[in-house]
């Protein structure tokens, strides 16, 4: 049987907990998900090979940093994004609206889309809906993301407004974009993104835009910038029950363990996050237990492994003292190791969830979990 171009399947719910299965062209995604984000085409301090032995079914790139390095038109003339960084699954694009907000100092924004200037060269850039998409296309995206405006959730309501409905009229725009590229609709699918910070009257606009217009996914944008968990699951309280059920919902930019938790009670199925590698970079590793500073000195003579629970090669070959000795000396090992040990942790989260939820009991262990982590 051919694989679909894309399919969502929900295979169980508890309460608004939902576990199922993405088919794509390339491969199946299994929600919950949690996708490594490879900004520029590669996970930091991890092979792609040894990013699947963690357990992820998808990885996150972005447009924006790959459309200055390498170029989009240069990945595409060396095979696509795919073969250029030997990852042979599903791959999901960032449409650069992030960095919208990233970047404010380096842009400016009008109608017709963002002007940027490259924070490698000071070099101006154009990025619209129809070039988000254009770059997307060249770099063979499986999930293509619309192109949005994501500002702070601190920002005046009035400039909320504003910013959600001009994100409303690019998702159309994308919409159209997509849909006129020749590879697209064969092999890729296509996300809108609802925004409105935290107020619920413009998610639901926001969210009854993209309805209207028609996508293969929803993300929800715009949290997870400042606001605190406690204001960001008050959004999620309502915001995915504002988008269409039988679709795959994904929350942007999220988040620490005890953030996926809440969200998947809360209907969310897919997530990205850059915190497990990056706090493998610096010493932090992720356990059921809670996190673990790696460079604090009462572990300098610990023999035991960081996780017992843990499979990976940093848990099951070496010890919390071997660990924090590569981090207090700058070793790229100790990078190495601890980033791929938090990303086998996140996967193993996320495996115990969807069992939880096809078993009826993902209250309990979101209970548990809680009790565990969070003390």
């Amino acid at each position: 049987m051919t694989a679909p171009r894309f399919d969502f399947s929900i295979h169980a719910t508890d309460g608004k907990a939902r576990t199922g299965t993405i088919r794509m062209m390339r491969g199946e995604i299994r929600t919950p998900a949690f996708m490594p984000v490879g900004t520029a085409a590669t996970v930091k301090a991890m092979k792609p090979e040894t990013v699947r032995t963690t357990g992820a079914d998808i990885l996150l790139g972005n447009t924006y940093h790959l459309m200055l390095r390498p170029g989009a038109e240069r990945v595409a003339r060396l095979g696509g994004l795919h073969r250029f960084m030997n990852w042979d699954r599903p791959i999901l694009t960032d449409s650069g609206g992030y960095q919208v907000m990233s970047l404010s100092e380096l842009r400016k924004i009008t109608e017709e889309g963002v002007t940027f200037a490259s924070h490698l060269d000071g070099s101006r850039h154009l990025l619209t809906p129809e070039r988000s998409m254009e770059i997307q296309r060249l770099l063979g995206s499986d999930i293509v993301m619309a192109f949005d405006e994501c500002p702070r959730a601190d920002a005046p309501r009035e400039a909320i407004e504003k910013s959600m409905r001009m994100s409303m009229r690019w998702a159309l725009r994308s919409r159209a974009g997509f849909d006129s590229g020749e590879e697209h609709p064969a092999r890729s699918a296509l996300f809108g993104i609802q925004q409105g910070a935290l107020d619920e009257a413009l998610r639901r606009e926001s969210a009854e835009a993209l309805r209207e217009i028609g996508f293969d996914g929803y993300a929800i944008g715009g949290l997870a910038v400042g606001e605190g968990q406690e204001a960001m699951f008050a959004t999620l309280d309502f915001a995915p029950d504002m988008l269409p059920a039988d679709r795959p919902r994904y929350l942007m930019g999220v988040g620490k363990p005890d953030d996926l938790v809440g969200a998947v009670e809360r209907g969310i199925d897919m997530f990205d996050c850059v915190l497990p590698s990056r706090s493998g970079r610096n010493g932090q590793g992720f356990t059921w237990n809670g996190p673990v500073n790696l460079r604090n000195a009462r572990h300098a003579e610990d023999i035991a492994p960081l996780d017992e629970r843990c499979p990976c090669d940093g848990c099951t070959n070496y010890s919390r003292a071997y660990l924090h000795h590569l981090h207090r000396s700058g070793e790229i090992l100790g990078a190495m190791l601890l980033t791929e040990h938090n990303l086998t942790f996140y996967q193993q989260l996320m495996a115990a969830m969807r069992g939880a939820i096809a078993e009826g009991r993902f209250a309990a262990f979101a209970a548990q979990f809680r009790s565990d982590y969070l003390g």
